[in-house]
């Protein structure tokens, strides 16, 4: 296993739709082992395949509630059902998510509370999760990164304007920008 290089936002293959996992091959099974191991490195509670620099349609996830159980797993060719948003302004101490993609920083987002995710694991099993709260957050998070889609540009104006400042800052936005966790100092 090994830890890999964190894509930063500007690059081409974080903005463009993954495409499905049509064989799990050895190669499969050997970046999924790869992604855990960045995610478990950075730290994250998701990573998805597009962050690494690979367009395919995977994610992997881990998260341990207040309750202290873990949850972790896998998701390939994930299709994703949501119940309604709920209208109204995200509350920043209780909605606010950060990116691997956009390190270091946090906004706030409204999310739908509930997802549900279909998708097969590493053994071509089905895989069927019904959440709510934080991991329906990461669920959704995660499955946007496979449709091109970043947190950020979900964000309202004005933050979306702050993300541009912090961007140009940090010289990102462009092809080829990444990070590799345990080794650069960046506060993801």
């Amino acid at each position: 296993m090994a830890v890999l290089p964190i894509r930063i936002m500007g690059d081409p293959v974080l903005h463009a739709p993954a495409s499905p996992v049509e064989e799990i091959t050895d190669d499969v099974r050997q970046l999924v082992n790869d992604m855990f191991e960045t995610m478990d490195a950075a730290p994250g509670v998701g990573l998805a395949a597009p962050q690494v620099g690979v367009g395919l349609r995977i994610y992997t996830y881990n998260y341990s509630d207040d309750d202290g159980q873990p949850w972790r797993g896998v998701i390939i060719n994930p299709e994703l059902w949501m119940h309604p948003i709920e209208p109204g302004e995200p509350d920043p101490d209780e909605e606010s998510e950060g990116c691997l993609s956009f390190p270091g920083e946090r906004f706030p987002l409204r999310r739908s509370e509930r997802a549900l995710v279909t998708g097969i694991d590493l053994d071509g099993a089905p895989v069927r999760v019904e959440v709510d709260g934080w991991r329906a957050r990461i669920m959704q998070h995660e499955f946007d990164h496979l449709d091109g889609v970043l947190y950020i540009d979900r964000l309202d104006d004005g933050d979306w304007k702050i993300v541009q400042k912090i961007a140009r800052k940090r010289g990102w936005g462009r092809p080829g920008q990444a990070w590799m966790p345990g080794v650069d100092d960046i506060d993801a």
